[in-house]
């Protein structure tokens, strides 16, 4: 409901960092839907030179929007910076994007008629964000909408709302109409309110597989309506005939603790060949004894900072015990080096003559490994879940790749290279529980609009030869 207060704190030292009464879905839907009309009426290059300025905007007040990233979701300045950058990059890609993806095209037909392709704006779209990358990740659906001719209504996770507001600030400050770009700062109602809304055209969500399956749900009757759904992973790393065990543990390490284990792509299951598995976890367990973990600003600059809050950190440590129960056996406890505070140390289990693997998504520093005596058997492990957003083989031998490649089931199949860190000028998505076959970065474009074909002619000229009486 409408007159409820969000607050954000920072992660790091649960200081107050933002304050605002929460909004009006039906509000923010009413005045995007009287507004975008206009906006899609504007030729392509009036709306591609708005997200240029946006971008020009962003790279003026990246200091500030680096500092805001980092304070509320207290991963480390150099890693917010990177968000920053990513946001600024998103507007070139997207045009290259919507120009390959949607572009117009005419082609000849019968009897002097042409056939033209073109795409429309679905109208009014909203955007549900994250608050992982709380600006990348709902700016990567933002730009390619607006771009398109839509107008958006976004909602910024509760938990991250200073950063979804500055972002939109920029968008305006470029001359965004403030009518085509609306935020609706709330909670979990406001999320269902938007959600819901009768004059939406569609939904464009980033989140877990629990709220994504319910919005599938609710649009299996709404045909009419646009939903793509990036949900996340359980998502493995494969490490398997490869002499250089210092980088192996390397790409381990940054895949599954890398934004404190906060990415949708992060690996959360080794699995290992039983032969390498030893002389492994002691170059990983090494590497994991050295990572910094600490504030944003903090000198040296950590590796990584706390997950989002002290719910987050609760549920994570009830995790790794409960893995235990299970018969997991420990090879790193997790620790909480700051008790009221959501620090983690990374923790790593070994599932692997566990009674039960539970087929969840961990948000965080929790690696879980399995053992193999064969790789049929480690292609087989790592497809043992009901998601399918990245995977990652570590291997010196092409034809294992190649094998990998082929029987993985996954939307992002990498080789001697993290699970994470995917390309904005690639497509990005899963199977499975990880997304609805609408993947996002580059192929945002795909489902921001959608392609109206048209049969033209000039002269209207027609004749009917069968199926008429004489005259």
């Amino acid at each position: 409901m409408p007159g409820q207060e969000i607050i954000s704190t920072e992660p790091a030292t649960g200081a107050v960092l933002w304050r605002q009464m929460s909004g009006d879905a039906d509000t923010e839907v009413g005045i995007a839907r009287r507004s975008w009309a206009e906006w899609a009426a504007r030729p392509l290059a009036y709306r591609i030179e708005a997200l240029r300025r946006f971008a020009n905007v962003v790279r003026q007040k990246s200091d500030a929007f680096t500092d805001l990233i980092a304070r509320e979701t207290g991963k480390p300045i150099w890693e917010a910076r990177t968000e920053v950058e990513t946001v600024i990059a998103k507007v070139d890609i997207s045009v290259t994007a919507y120009s390959e993806r949607t572009g117009q095209r005419r082609v000849d037909a019968q009897m002097n008629t042409r056939l033209a392709l073109r795409h429309k704006p679905h109208g009014v779209l909203a955007v549900l964000g994250p608050y992982n990358f709380p600006a990348h990740l709902p700016n990567g659906h933002i730009v390619p909408a607006l771009l398109a001719g839509n107008a958006v209504v976004f909602k910024p996770s509760e938990k991250t709302p200073a950063s979804g507001a500055f972002l939109v600030d920029c968008l305006h400050a470029a001359g965004i109409p403030e009518g085509c770009v609306r935020l609706l700062i709330g909670g979990p109602d406001q999320g269902k309110a938007l959600a819901g809304h009768p004059d939406i055209d569609g939904l464009l969500f980033t989140g877990s597989a629990t709220t994504g399956i319910a919005l599938n749900r609710q649009f299996a009757a709404q045909p009419d309506k646009i939903l793509a759904l990036e949900m996340g992973g359980n998502n493995p790393i494969v490490v398997w005939n490869t002499p250089d065990l210092y980088s192996a543990a390397v790409l381990v390490v940054q895949s599954a603790f890398t934004s404190a284990g906060q990415r949708c792509t992060a690996a959360r299951r080794l699995i290992v060949d039983q032969q390498l598995f030893d002389p492994l976890m002691a170059e990983i367990d090494k590497l994991v004894s050295r990572l910094i973990i600490g504030e944003p600003h903090a000198d040296p600059a950590p590796f990584m900072g706390p997950v989002i809050d002290n719910n987050a950190a609760d549920m994570l440590t009830e995790s790794f015990v409960s893995l235990l129960t299970l018969g997991g056996r420990p090879l790193r406890h997790m620790e909480r080096p700051i008790e009221s505070r959501p620090f983690l140390t990374p923790g790593m289990i070994d599932m692997t003559n566990a009674t039960e693997k539970p087929d969840v998504e961990l948000f965080g520093p929790v690696l879980q490994v399995y053992r193999c005596d064969t790789f049929e058997a480690a292609i087989a492990e790592a497809n043992d879940t009901r998601f399918g957003l990245s995977a990652s083989l570590i291997s010196q031998d092409p034809r294992l790749y190649d094998q990998f490649w082929a029987n993985i089931r996954a939307g992002i199949v990498n080789w001697n290279r993290p699970t994470n860190g995917a390309s904005s000028a690639a497509p990005f998505g899963g199977v499975g529980w990880s997304g609805n076959h609408r993947p996002s970065a580059y192929y945002a474009a795909d489902y921001c609009a959608y392609p109206v074909v048209s049969s033209e002619s000039d002269q209207a000229r027609a004749a009917m030869g069968v199926g008429l009486r004489d005259a």
